[in-house]
């Protein structure tokens, strides 16, 4: 296997480069700023790339010419911002900057949909290839968050997931949605909120599946998530 990780410098995408993949894959984490020190608990090899996702047209020729003739057969789009006061009592809709929401959604959509496209070539020389598309469960219908933005872009990944599928199914494209809530940022347990290796977990028994199947789609709320 070799899966292309963005967003990879921390939190989620870090520790997805981390616990991947098993001895003799190769797992290429991109990112904004070089990460030297994350190191993959399973020997895999890990490679970095310099990119700024917030402009995506130039990170997708980065991201391909950096690769040079590597041929990924796996892409983990791990890319999300949200609204500067979200997830806070005080946040507003009405506040949100029109510069703001256009940035959120260049990030959050446009470069997703860009990385996508760059990368399809070289996936389907595979005989199975993976898209995975991390969302969120405030993309979920009902969610119960008032964040306009960043919900809507996290909902839009499963309209993207699902013509991706229908586009390219026949060619052993498989595309997986996973939808997780809250995430940890310690190592410090909090019963509400859910360890990333939950997550890295997940993705590894999504990954071994074998070519006649796929996860379509995923939602990891926290066990005390009342909203699930």
């Amino acid at each position: 296997m070799h899966a292309v990780i963005t967003g990879a410098s921390q939190g989620l995408g870090r520790a997805l480069v981390e616990g991947l993949g098993d001895k003799g894959d190769r797992l290429t984490g991109v990112s904004r700023g070089r990460v030297v020190t994350a190191r993959s608990r399973v020997k895999a090899e890990v490679d970095w790339i310099t990119a700024d996702l917030s402009d995506g047209e130039v990170a997708s020729e980065t991201l391909l010419s950096a690769l040079g003739n590597a041929c990924p057969d796996v892409l983990i789009c791990n890319v999300g911002i949200w609204e500067s006061r979200a997830f806070e009592e005080d946040y507003d809709f009405l506040s949100d900057t029109p510069g703001e929401l256009r940035r959120l959604v260049d990030i959050n959509i446009t470069s997703t949909l860009l990385l996508c496209q760059a990368l399809l070539p070289r996936l389907l020389t595979h005989r199975k290839s993976h898209i995975i598309l991390i969302g969120s469960t405030s993309g979920r219908p009902h969610a119960g968050r008032p964040e306009v933005a960043f919900g809507a872009s996290k909902h839009a990944l499963n309209g993207i997931a699902d013509a991706l599928r229908e586009g390219f199914r026949q060619r052993g494209l498989a595309v997986t949605c996973l939808h997780p809530g809250y995430l940890a940022t310690s190592d410090e347990p909090d019963a509400s909120l859910i360890p990333l290796q939950d997550v890295v977990s997940v993705l590894r028994c999504v990954l071994a599946l074998s070519e006649s199947s796929f996860v379509r789609e995923l939602v990891l709320p926290a066990l005390a998530d009342t909203r699930f």
